[in-house]
This record gives structure tokens, C-alpha cells and sequence, in this order.
């Protein structure tokens, strides 16, 4: 809770102080986001992996700490504003660490910043494509779902909240809707292998090898 605090501080400093054009300092801005996400995955807030008294006892006096922190990561990452661009891929790994948190309320309000980071390349690379954010999505879910996160609720969230975003915009409502079909696609198939990697049958692991590929 102590350590909470001293974020929270951070954001208001890093908001008044270093957020103006003059002076943008990237890598406090970095070192904040990869700290507030150390914070929120830390093991010892992961409140599904204890008892239920336990969590019960927790929530009562301090809340679920890791929504506070990434409403507030959500929060700064959208007053970045035109220097987004600059965090992109570096932060797709980080946030993707965040929204994969089994916490619903944490994962509906984290998600749509990957529509935000399409959105953003897509407008300031000059190549009106999000091919760098694509490809690190990519690979770091597979990534992700090899160390074991990742479930069947966060591919039908993931792919509802991006299409839903997709089919709003002008100019990505095809290409976006191509994406978010097949991160969901990828995310099945992975999930899929992960559970059959322990499985006695040749014959079902070489054919989710295959889905994968």
C-alpha cells in the first residue's frame, strides 16, 4: 500500500512536470510504466492464488491493489498523447502482461489500449499500417501462454473488445478485423497446445503442433 502511494506521486510528478513537448523525458516515462506493471504482476498481489479467507481478508483492507494501479496505467498511457508512438512495440509486452491478469474489471479497462497502439501507428508511422505492434503482439503471447497465462476468457474478451473498436474506425475496420481474428485464432490454438503438451497421444500433440504453425 506504502509503495502504491509512492506511484501515485509519480504520475502527478511525471503529468505536471515531464509531459510537455519542452520536456519529455522518454525513459522516466518508460521506467514508470515497467515499474507500475512489476507492481501490478507481482506474486504477491495475484489474489486468485490464495485462500479465500485470505483474499476476503485482503480485499477488505486494501482492495484489489493491482486495479487501482492499472487504471492508472490506462490513464497515463492515454495522456501521453502524440509521443505514444514512441512506446511502440517497447510497451506492447508490458500491457499485454497486464491485461492477461485474471481480473475482469482490470482486463475490459486495459484491452482497448491495443486498439489505441493500432490506432497510433496506423496514423503516425507513415506506412498506414500497424505492422510493428502486430508482430509483437504476436510474439509475445505465444510467449506469454507458454509461461502459462492466458485463458479461454481472455481470447473471447480480447477478441469481442477489439472487433468492437475495429468496426468503429474509418480505415481499420478491415484490416482490424482481419487481426483481431486471427490474434483470437492464434490464442485458441495455443491454448489448445499448452493443455495437450501433457497428453499421452502423439497423434493430438502433433496435430495441435500443426494448428500452431
Amino acid at each position: 500500500r506504502v509503495f502504491l502511494r509512492a506511484v501515485n506521486q509519480f504520475t502527478s510528478v511525471l503529468n505536471r512536470f515531464f509531459l510537455d513537448p519542452k520536456t519529455f523525458e522518454l525513459q522516466l516515462w518508460n521506467n514508470y510504466f515497467h515499474l507500475a506493471v512489476a507492481f501490478l504482476t507481482h506474486e504477491s498481489l495475484q489474489l486468485e492464488t490464495f485462500s479465500q479467507a485470505k483474499r476476503n481478508k485482503i480485499i477488505k483492507k486494501y482492495g484489489d491493489m493491482r486495479k487501482e494501479i492499472g487504471f492508472k496505467i490506462r490513464d497515463m498511457w492515454y495522456n501521453l498523447g502524440p509521443h505514444k508512438i514512441r512506446f511502440i512495440p517497447s510497451m506492447v509486452g508490458p500491457i499485454l502482461e497486464v491485461t492477461l491478469v485474471p481480473e475482469p474489471e482490470l482486463r475490459k479497462a486495459t484491452i482497448p489500449i491495443f486498439f489505441d497502439m493500432m490506432q497510433c501507428e496506423f496514423n503516425f508511422s507513415g506506412n498506414r499500417n500497424f505492422h510493428m505492434f502486430e508482430n509483437e503482439l504476436i510474439t509475445r503471447l505465444d510467449q506469454e501462454v507458454e509461461g502459462g497465462r492466458g485463458d479461454e476468457q481472455y481470447k473471447i474478451l480480447l477478441e469481442k473488445l477489439l472487433l468492437e473498436h475495429c468496426r468503429k474506425h474509418k480505415y481499420l475496420s478491415a484490416s482490424g478485423e482481419v487481426f483481431a481474428l486471427l490474434v483470437s485464432s492464434l490464442l485458441e490454438n495455443l491454448l489448445d497446445y499448452r493443455t495437450i503438451m501433457h497428453d499421452e497421444s502423439k497423434e493430438n500433440r502433433m496435430s495441435c503442433t500443426v494448428n500452431v504453425l
